[in-house]
């Protein structure tokens, strides 16, 4: 008796789907390991019943480090995304601070709503916002060309070393056979 393909909906037993999930919760954290080890990768299966049970396994690393990983590169993502619907949504610092000065002159304080004074302090910190993470990429990239130039320098370094030594052997030995040479 071949497998046969089964249509691809939600079972209607209770009984049925949960030893289909059983079975096939299992039969995914087999392939998973399967592929790691075939691929050399880590691999984490995180997998929560309808009931609410949590299932995991991972594989070539700790299932911590995987979801760090994970975490670090997600967060990254969704801060690009959140700053550039921010950077959309907000006015450029030059009309921000023109507003500010227009709006906030002393004649004109008494005349200027709360919720105006709320929207001025979001669009403030959003502009903010937007500095920081601007000047945190510039960070970052002179930091990676600082650490880049190091690595030269220190290959450089390395090199040289090592040319020295050479020169220094080759100095010690013509310098031995100079002295020997003239004994015999």
């Amino acid at each position: 008796m071949g497998r046969r393909k089964i249509e691809i909906k939600r079972i209607e037993n209770k009984s049925s789907r949960q030893v289909t999930f059983s079975k096939r919760r299992s039969g995914l954290i087999d392939k998973a390991r399967q592929l790691s080890i075939l691929c050399e990768s880590s691999i984490a299966v995180v997998v929560v019943s309808a009931s609410g049970k949590l299932y995991n396994s991972s594989s070539g690393e700790d299932m911590s480090q995987i979801i760090e990983r994970y975490d670090i590169q997600h967060a990254d993502e969704l801060k690009a995304l959140d700053l550039a619907e921010k950077t959309r949504n907000y006015l450029p610092h030059k009309e921000l601070l023109e507003m500010v000065q227009s709006k906030l002159v002393e004649p004109n304080v008494d005349n200027v709503s709360v919720d105006f004074l709320i929207s001025l302090e979001e669009q403030l910190a959003t502009a903010l916002s937007i500095s920081r993470a601007r000047k945190t990429e510039l960070m970052i990239a002179s930091v990676k060309s600082l650490q880049e130039k190091e690595m030269l320098l220190r290959e450089e370094n390395h090199v040289l070393a090592s040319q020295k030594k050479r020169n220094v052997r080759k100095f010690l030995t013509d310098g031995e056979e100079h002295v020997y040479g003239n004994r015999g």
